[in-house]
């Protein structure tokens, strides 16, 4: 290694070796430039670095074993704040007679953003794969990981919390690559390595890493073949072992790859090589090579083991090709016998990316995604297609978490092509944050009506509040009402109260809102209007007391097109008050970014029962400007620009929003230019 000139010169200074030769002062050294403040998901190496060669372009190379949660800086932004509570998710009667409620189970392994700077809190575009239909998911992947990045990956908070307010686990994913793509089989030797007293140090920090963060687990990858080192794979048994030993609440799934005898051998099938790792694990996906013949051995197998079959994840892979993927479908789940095993959907995130990037719109990705999870109609009663596409909705009871009160929602997908409060738009770019994601109706879209169907979809260009809201449209007689299924639920109503807020756009409606029984009876609440705001209409019925299996809108027209949008939907025994304002509220971090452009990064003390937080802009009008929003108590704000009256101050405010939906007082903080 070279010293560099300094260096020396200042070590040969201590030691008083070098006598300082006359001259002229020392020019001061320039200030460094200030490092970016954007946080971005974390990421790591289990221990060493690659050789010979530098990071990836945007990557910053990190060890696992030498992270510390108290000197990561990116920490706070990272962090899940929406605990997972499976106690609350139940699974409601079918709505289509093929769809099973104890069997089959789906995992998707999906890849949200590059392994390197992905944003911790979302970003300031609309285009983004925002998963809504989490209603079929029994656990999620955050796939990624490669040899000039990292190869150990923490989901990023957004997604978590998103996925926790639909009762899905969310998994870490640990990549060990093969050496054809960079991988080093010292990763692995890195991974299984022990202490003085024979622990696994690693194992240690994945479990630490899980609870710090707020997610679920680990899905363990291992592709880097050991040349038939079966004492490395008697060691990797051990450490899941140990992992899962030490703690039985995390989730851990293994990659049907590596196996016992120390080769990377894709079996397509549980069998003796990778049976010693299913069986320190929750699920074992199975790779992409099964046959039918495997998969029913597979099945008898995990039996013979005392497991279940629907543990094992059979790959089927749209990355490339979507619902126009060949697949054996009564191989996995046949649709007049039991289901065979579970699913695991590598990359669903094709519904975005199949569309040109140039144009593609959100309406139009969320449109197409409805079709890949509940059929070419988007009608979950009767799911098929498109072609020979057997969507989730077909096979898999949807499962729904809506079961305390009070319960609301704005509909709103984690995204959006601007931010809309009372109906007027106080937020003009794109942007996502899966963080800000309501709970959303799991049956997209069950209509019931004896007339023609209407459209259902989410819609992008008005909300009641945040990005989105649901559009009705279509031909409605008065003799033939449409009644749209929101929401399964599980709650007993004492005399509680049910709020909606909606818009006529296009022809005329009757609007009653519908709740179903314990029986299953359907029962139609009349509305009672209470104010008009921006164009929209709040409305409110009383349900009487009873246990409420069911949500939903009824809707009669009068003959001729109709189109009408909800914004919200609210039920609470009690109107709660506002949250506390968040106190302490400070501008942790700044840098000048452009000419009267800066980033900041803030923080704050938690709210108790806030539900997420959000940011304004207060204008020298008086209006404000929204800027972005969160789930944590920290927030990274990309570009907050100087008043175009060249102001020295810029006033932000942050606000605290309960669950219902209410804001509470602005809590101000001051930049200076």
């Amino acid at each position: 290694m070279t010293i560099p000139r300094r260096t020396l010169l200042t070590t040969a200074l201590a030691a008083g070796a070098v006598t300082a030769l006359p001259g002229p002062a020392a020019a001061e050294e320039a200030e460094p430039e200030p490092k970016p403040l954007q946080p971005y998901a974390s990421y790591w190496f289990p221990d060493s670095f690659p050789e010979g060669r530098e990071p990836d372009p945007g990557a910053t190379w990190r060890s696992l074993k030498a992270w510390r949660a108290a000197d990561d800086p990116d920490l706070p932004f990272n962090t899940s704040t929406v605990p997972l509570d499976p106690r609350r998710r139940f699974t409601p009667t079918p709505t289509n007679p093929t769809a099973r409620p104890d069997q089959a189970r789906l995992s998707a392994l999906v890849s949200f953003g590059p392994t390197a700077r992905n944003p911790s809190q979302g970003s300031p575009t609309a285009d983004y794969y925002a998963l809504t239909h989490w209603a079929y998911l029994e656990e999620l992947v955050f796939w990624g990981g490669s040899s000039g990045e990292g190869i150990v990956l923490a989901p990023n908070a957004p997604v978590v919390d998103a996925a926790h307010r639909h009762g899905v686990r969310v998994l870490g994913n640990v990549f060990l690559p093969p050496v054809a793509y960079g991988g080093s089989l010292q990763w692995t030797r890195d991974l299984v390595q022990r202490d003085a007293l024979g622990r696994f140090p690693l194992a240690a920090k994945l479990i630490e890493v899980a609870r710090t963060y707020g997610f679920d687990g680990w899905f363990l990858n291992g592709e880097t073949d050991a040349a038939g080192d079966r004492q490395l794979a008697a060691d990797l048994v051990e450490f899941v072992r140990s992992l899962r030993r030490a703690a039985p609440d995390l989730s851990i799934t293994w990659y049907d790859a590596f196996n016992t005898e120390g080769h990377v051998g894709w079996q397509g099938a549980l069998n003796d090589l990778n049976a010693p790792y299913f069986r320190h694990s929750r699920s074992l996906f199975v790779d992409f090579r099964w046959t039918p013949a495997k998969l029913a051995e597979s099945a008898a197998y995990a039996r013979r083991m005392g497991r279940s079959p629907y543990e094992l994840m059979a790959g089927v892979d749209v990355e490339a090709n979507g619902w126009n993927t060949r697949e054996d479908w009564d191989a996995i789940v046949p649709a007049t016998r039991d289901h065979v095993t579970g699913i695991g959907l590598y990359r669903p995130e094709w519904t975005l990316h199949s569309l040109p990037a140039a144009t593609r719109t959100p309406t139009q990705f969320h449109a197409r995604d409805d079709q890949f999870w509940t059929g070419e109609r988007t009608d979950p009663t009767a799911p098929s297609g498109p072609g020979n596409w057997r969507p989730a909705a077909q096979y898999l009871a949807d499962r729904s978490t809506v079961t305390t009160l009070p319960f609301a929602t704005t509909f709103n997908t984690g995204h959006g092509e601007g931010w809309y409060e009372d109906g007027r738009r106080t937020g003009d770019s794109g942007w996502n944050q899966l963080g800000l994601q309501d709970v959303l109706p799991s049956r997209r879209w069950e209509v019931r009506t004896r007339g023609a169907r209407p459209q259902v979809g989410f819609a992008f260009d008005a909300a009641w509040r945040g990005g989105s809201s649901v559009l009705v449209s279509g031909d409605l007689a008065a003799a033939s009402p449409a009644e749209l299924d929101l929401y399964r639920t599980r709650f007993q109503s004492r005399r509680a109260e049910v709020v909606l807020t909606y818009r006529q756009e296009e022809g005329s409606a009757a609007v009653e809102a519908t709740f179903t029984d314990a029986s299953g009876t359907v029962h139609v609440l009349p509305l009672h209007p209470q104010r008009t705001t921006n164009g929209w209409t709040t409305s409110r019925a009383r349900l009487p007391r009873t246990d409420v299996h069911a949500l939903g809108v009824r809707l009669s027209g009068s003959g001729g097109p109709v189109v009408w949008r909800l914004g919200a939907l609210a039920v609470y025994e009690h109107p709660a008050a506002p949250p506390q304002p968040p106190a302490q509220v400070r501008i942790t971090g700044r840098r000048l970014t452009g000419p009267g452009v800066a980033e900041l990064r803030l923080r704050w003390r938690p709210v108790p029962g806030a539900r997420h937080y959000e940011v304004h802009q207060l204008l020298v009008d008086g209006t404000r400007r929204f800027l972005g929003g969160t789930a944590s108590a920290a927030y990274y704000l990309p570009a907050v620009r100087r008043g175009a009256d060249g102001t020295s101050r810029t006033t932000l405010e942050v606000r605290a929003v309960s669950a219902l939906h209410a804001s509470s007082r602005p809590s101000p903080v001051t930049l200076s230019w």
